[in-house]
């Protein structure tokens, strides 16, 4: 893979990473785009390697804000732990639920099945961006009946941690915009609603890149002791990580700016039309 192309999908990725229009549906078209197969190892790990320099990204964007809110004593950082706690329990209990049905069930008749095979149908990426803009459009135009915002407690972490879960094997769903238009049919702030979403999205990356990294490495059967072979696998990884974070910390400006003016619902239109796109790119032209 070219340097180009990675920083590409780099900017693809640091770009809507962190808008809720599913960057991992905008990348995996546009490798496709490009000629590059999106259920790879190498790619899969590309993926999650770019969503590392979004989380990177996170971190640096809200960390002040998480320090002034959330750091500054026990008695407000240990309710805010055992929600993301919570939230990520759900998550994985979901996850894992999901990835046995559809190993198991669906993809019972393929050999060496793994969930990751989804990840380059278009069909099923079209439809995760039509339901994740219908989602969005809903949460957005909804009418709150208070204009004081819910406290985030046991049953708002649970719900935008079973969506969560429910978004990891389809491509297409935006995490971030499920869990923050979940939170906002909860009756959570949008202020706190971005925070808690990108907070538990900071937890739920390292153990997906860990997944990815080992799948990898047993694809390739590379040996840990062979330094020439592991750098030319990482290193277009490493390199997109760091393109995505810098783009990622563009996005996070504008996301933060239309979520505050009330423009969220316009995000469920754009991936109205996303699935549109791909239904006709995967219909009309094949890919």
């Amino acid at each position: 893979m070219i340097a180009l192309k990675i920083l590409l999908l780099a900017i693809v990725q640091g770009a809507a990473e962190l808008l809720p229009v599913s960057s991992s549906a905008h990348v995996i078209v546009t490798e496709k785009l490009l000629g590059l197969d999106p259920v790879s190892p190498e790619m899969t790990l590309l993926l999650v390697m770019l969503h590392t320099g979004t989380m990177f990204a996170v971190i640096v964007y809200f960390w002040k804000t998480w320090k002034e809110k959330y750091f500054y004593s026990r008695q407000v950082f240990f309710p805010f732990a055992k929600n993301i706690l919570i939230a990520t329990a759900f998550t994985g209990g979901v996850g894992l639920l999901l990835k046995f049905i559809i190993e198991k069930i669906f993809l019972r008749n393929v050999p060496h099945a793994e969930v990751e095979l989804l990840f380059g149908n278009m069909i099923l990426i079209g439809v995760s961006l039509f339901m994740v803009g219908l989602l969005i459009i809903y949460s957005g135009k909804k009418k709150r009946n208070s204009k004081d915002p819910a406290s985030l407690g046991l049953k708002e972490s649970s719900w935008i941690g079973i969506i969560q879960g429910l978004c990891l094997p389809f491509r297409g769903f935006s995490r971030s915009g499920a869990t923050i238009s979940m939170g906002l049919n909860l009756g959570l702030g949008k202020v706190q609603a971005e925070e808690f979403s990108f907070a538990l999205a900071v937890v739920l990356t390292p153990p997906v890149i860990v997944r990815e990294i080992l799948r990898l490495l047993k694809t390739q059967s590379a040996s840990l002791t062979h330094i020439p072979s592991l750098f030319t696998l990482f290193y277009p990884s490493l390199l997109g990580m760091v393109c995505s974070f810098l783009s990622g910390i563009v996005a996070l400006k504008l996301l933060s700016h239309l979520l505050d003016r009330g423009y969220w619902h316009t995000f469920g239109y754009y991936c109205l039309t996303a699935s549109c796109v791909v239904f006709t790119l995967h219909f009309w032209l094949g890919i």
